[in-house]
């Protein structure tokens, strides 16, 4: 939005801010059904801005059409560039699957700074297909308390079956797709000087993940969690 104002209004292009605010607030949005300001509201925005003279009226009129213009333009052009890279994803029943699960701390989630990656149990066979985007999966024994029912976007395509199994000795996966991890080692660890204070940080490899994936984390946090830990780094 702010780069139709800028391409549109130079180096005055903060001037313009006011009518782009009104042309996004009042425009249609798809997944409310209607614009922001009657989503809050409850009633169409009118009278963007207060006039004195009726040329100023005039003015700030055609400068609203022209961001909306502009607006359309850019989002029709990232629409194409987006469309272009999308590929959509399906499958067929006996195909072979992997199944996305995601790393737990305990009972938190890693943060977006400390993220492990992603991994991917099975392959599985697809046994059957509902609607589009839903697979029923043939999962083992062990994974008997998770429902056999996956959306498209959590499964990835197996191609070579036998070279990449991927075993799931040790990993307890629960029903929301998720296993908790265990801190294995420390790499190596740092201070990092705030303004108030120095914070120990230590980078931690675990279980399930190789030491190219060992993210940094508060001593502190560690200690308290996971005393262990630092009786096997000493």
């Amino acid at each position: 939005m702010l780069r139709a104002c800028a391409i549109q209004y130079g180096t005055s292009w903060d001037k313009s801010l006011p009518y782009a605010e009104f042309s996004y607030n009042n425009s249609y949005q798809a997944s409310l059904k209607k614009s922001t300001f009657e989503a809050l509201y409850g009633r169409r925005c009118r009278t963007p801005l207060f006039w004195n003279q009726t040329g100023e009226k005039q003015d700030a009129e055609q400068q609203i059409k022209t961001v909306r213009e502009n607006l359309r333009v850019a989002q029709s052009g990232q629409k194409s560039y987006a469309d272009v890279r999308r590929k959509d994803l399906t499958f067929k029943v006996d195909d072979f699957v992997y199944l996305k699960v995601s790393p737990m701390r305990g009972i938190r989630r890693f943060n977006m700074k400390g993220k492990l990656a992603q991994r991917y149990i099975g392959p599985f066979k697809i046994v059957e297909k509902k609607g589009g985007v839903a697979y029923k999966l043939e999962l083992p024994s062990n994974l008997s308390g998770i429902h056999d029912m996956f959306h498209v976007s959590q499964l990835k395509k197996c191609l070579r079956l036998l070279e990449e199994q991927a075993p799931l000795e040790g990993l307890d996966v629960q029903e929301d797709l998720t296993y908790t991890e265990h801190p294995m080692k420390i790499v190596e660890t740092s201070k990092r000087v705030t303004r108030n204070r120095r914070v120990k940080m230590c980078r931690v490899q675990w279980k399930h993940h190789t030491e190219d994936e060992a993210t940094w984390e508060r001593e502190e946090e560690l200690r308290t969690t996971y005393p262990g830990l630092f009786a096997s780094h000493l």
